[in-house]
């Protein structure tokens, strides 16, 4: 695949979910999921395929309590609720491969990433 029609496809790159799971099934920790997801190159889904991939899927603890009284005076009053959390996320990432079938003869292949594993951590908008 040439690199300009790589950059292409990864800039163009649209991804649809369809879970396998609901929320009511997921219990108590911090688990592997599988869903399906649909990869076209473009809006008009020249190239397109579709694969398996991993999502970090659960439920992680945390809590609040009245702030200790350091806190109260280092905060000038206004810090009075400290809340401790943790959130379900990805620790372990890994490159799989996608066919894109672009009409009935021309493939190409692509590399996205799938979570290899999950752990509770830090809450963050993003880790990669």
């Amino acid at each position: 695949m040439p690199s300009c029609h790589a950059a292409i496809i990864s800039l163009l790159l649209i991804l649809m979910a369809s879970p396998r799971w609901s929320y009511e099934a997921i219990g108590p920790g911090c688990h592997l999921h599988p869903f399906d997801v649909t990869i076209k190159s473009d809006r008009h889904g020249t190239c397109r395929g579709t694969h398996v991939v991993q999502a970090c899927v659960g439920y992680c603890e945390s809590s609040a309590f009245p702030s200790k009284y350091s806190v109260l005076l280092a905060s000038s009053f206004k810090h009075n609720i400290t809340s401790v959390s943790q959130c379900c996320t990805i620790s372990k990432m890994q490159k799989i491969k996608v066919r894109l079938h672009c009409g009935a003869i021309r493939h190409e292949e692509i590399e996205i990433f799938t979570a290899k594993s999950c752990q509770c951590d830090m809450c963050r908008l993003s880790r990669y």
